[in-house]
């Protein structure tokens, strides 16, 4: 399988990396880990105008329709710049929305204007914790009655990531329907995470490849060194065979193909995290240097929404055509 962008794709995800450039997405960013969501908010609606969140909302509902490979490369952006919020979760909700029957419809409109905000959590035995209910519009809990919109949040709690802030939501409120697509929204779910880590790896390693490049010892780069070339050589593999997947994975979107794509594009930013760490030595254990803010993305995101184990599952579960064809 070939995949080769047409013009539009590459000049929306070209659009979408210019925009993200000028946001100062660091600020952006420590200002939502202490829960001031204003800059947040005032990004989302500028992504919302470019079309990012309805590329998962029908057309009828103000949204581009449901458009797995442009979202793959939005999220690509959106992670290579760390941009902050619900994102995932907010494609979740809106591929649950969009195919549960009633008024729960009426929030998409604003879900792909980038205006409303929206979270999910499973919540099977009692409260299920949320990412960002806080700031979150829409909260919808899965419960064994079925999809239900949750009135509230509860404490903030923080996380890994300080910019994922994880609140409790109650399994009650109205219940927009008993027989969700779960399914569905969990394989969106995941290749929007797979495209997020990709572009947070990419952007780890973009950040390290120039730093071992200005830092010397005994008088020469440090990225001169063999060994260094090695560890970011093995880094840029992996992120560059995690690529096809994550692409494949939105043309097809078929469980496997997704949990495939999840598992080796958070494998891969994964690495390049722990090479970016080790690379750049102390400094990148400090919270005020901007890499702090990629590395708690990139090992927060290999645990959301299918753990390796889990997606190694899906991949191995899978049934597998008989040699022969017979």
């Amino acid at each position: 399988m070939r995949f080769r962008l047409d013009t539009e794709q590459r000049d929306f995800a070209g659009s979408l990396r210019a925009l993200l450039a000028a946001a100062d997405t660091p600020a952006v960013i420590r200002e939502w880990s202490r829960g001031e969501h204003t800059s947040g908010r005032a990004l989302w609606g500028r992504l919302g105008t470019a079309g990012v969140f309805g590329l998962a909302v029908p057309e009828e509902y103000g949204g581009e329709g449901l458009r797995p490979v442009e979202l793959a490369l939005a999220f690509v952006e959106l992670g290579r710049h760390a941009v902050p919020g619900p994102l995932v979760e907010t494609v979740a909700a809106s591929v649950l929305l969009g195919a549960v029957p009633g008024p729960a419809k009426r929030f998409l409109p604003g879900i792909a204007a980038g205006e409303t905000l929206a979270t999910v959590t499973v919540a099977e035995h009692g409260y299920g914790y949320a990412l960002d209910g806080d700031a979150a519009d829409v909260r919808l809990a899965a419960t064994p009655e079925g999809l239900r919109l949750s009135p509230g949040a509860g404490a903030v709690r923080r996380s890994l990531d300080p910019a994922r802030r994880l609140t409790p939501l109650a399994p009650v409120g109205e219940l927009l329907s008993t027989e969700p697509p779960w399914e569905q929204a969990l394989a969106w779910a995941r290749l929007a995470a797979a495209a997020q880590a990709l572009g947070v790896g990419l952007a780890l390693l973009d950040t390290t490849v120039a730093y071992v490049g200005q830092r010397t010892q005994f008088g020469v780069p440090v990225g001169s060194f063999q060994a260094v070339k090695h560890r970011l050589a093995d880094v840029k593999i992996a992120l560059e065979f995690a690529r096809p997947l994550v692409s494949g994975a939105a043309v097809t979107m078929a469980p496997a193909d997704v949990a495939a794509a999840k598992l080796a594009a958070c494998e891969a930013a994964y690495a390049s995290a722990r090479a970016a760490l080790q690379l750049h030595g102390a400094i990148g254990y400090t919270e005020e240097y901007d890499l702090s803010l990629w590395l708690t993305r990139a090992r927060a995101l290999r645990g959301a929404w299918g753990t390796p184990e889990e997606c190694r599952r899906v991949v191995l579960d899978c049934p597998r055509p008989r040699a022969g064809g017979g």
